[in-house]
């Protein structure tokens, strides 16, 4: 079985130098943060002004609008939008399924969550890491400032093969966990025993903004782009000790494109309908490519 990626291989400055026009947002963070970028319903301390209301005893004298005062002779004070932090939440697939093929999906699923951690992390949000397989485990919580994303490197490297996939499981136990309300980052393939309606249940429960990260290869659409898929074979499950054996003819690479076609649409279904974000990342390629072609103007706003 493949490793993961040594901590050499994953803390690449030229990497990393390539992320520094991008900034990760959503619509709104949830109030009870540090300050920092992320726009809130807060109102108090900032730059950005939010609107007028009355003054009161208390409010800050050098708040007050004079030039309203002059007209209307009331007093009223400025408020500003107040822009805290945003905590981000890896979902990490470690089932051992991501660490076959060559080269195995979890190098292309490290790299993009340490290139998304390593954007929080610029702009003053946090960062905790939820590894899973059979179980999730926490790895990380609450890692915040710049300079700490060679900690979340050498996190990612240390992290191994562990068993089965249990998505939908792990997403339920993230969502008891009653965390400040942020943005969960799901970095995975999606194939989960459970099924792909149970796992986008799971991820409708989570009270967070999503970003859905899919690991995928060409011949995941298209088995027959593996040339060692052709006449009979004995497939392994991959992630236990099971096999089937069966004879690979045209009727069958069609049944399997077509199935194939319809969990890639209800995963879309799924993104459009609740306004997450999806990027689909060919384990094959350049993660960094696949991440910027959703970086708008260097942006992600979800």
């Amino acid at each position: 079985m493949n490793p993961g990626l040594r901590f050499e291989e994953l803390f690449d400055p030229a990497f990393l130098a390539r992320l520094e026009p991008f900034t990760l947002r959503i619509a709104q963070a949830q109030k009870g943060g540090r300050l920092a970028d992320q726009r809130t319903s807060a109102r108090g301390q900032g730059s950005d002004f939010a609107d007028f209301k009355p003054y009161v005893a208390g409010d800050d004298l050098r708040a007050i609008d004079w030039n309203i005062y002059r007209r209307l002779g009331r007093a009223f004070v400025k408020v500003f939008e107040e822009r805290q932090d945003m905590p981000v939440y890896f979902l990490l697939d470690l089932s051992r399924s991501m660490f076959l093929e060559n080269p195995p999906r979890i190098h292309a699923a490290l790299r993009a969550t340490l290139a998304l951690g390593a954007i929080a992390l610029s702009q003053h949000d946090s960062v905790s890491l939820f590894p899973f397989s059979d179980n999730m485990t926490m790895e990380a919580r609450g890692i915040s400032g710049r300079n700490n994303v060679i900690q979340i490197a050498r996190r990612l490297s240390g992290l191994e093969a562990m068993g089965g996939t249990a998505l939908a499981d792990s997403a339920s136990k993230l969502a008891a966990m009653k965390l400040r309300q942020g943005l969960v980052v799901v970095v995975s393939d999606f194939f989960d025993e459970a099924g792909l309606d149970s796992v986008l249940r799971s991820l409708g429960r989570l009270p967070h903004r999503l970003l859905l990260v899919q690991l995928t290869r060409a011949a995941d659409a298209d088995p027959s782009l593996d040339p060692d898929l052709w006449g009979d074979v004995a497939i392994e499950n991959g992630e236990n000790d099971s096999r089937i054996e069966l004879t690979i003819t045209p009727q069958l690479l069609e049944r399997y494109r077509s199935a194939y076609r319809t969990f890639n649409d209800t995963l879309v279904d799924f993104v459009r309908g609740r306004g997450t974000g999806l990027i689909q990342v060919d384990a094959g390629k350049d993660v960094l490519d696949a991440l910027s072609q959703h970086f708008t103007g260097g942006a992600l706003t979800l």
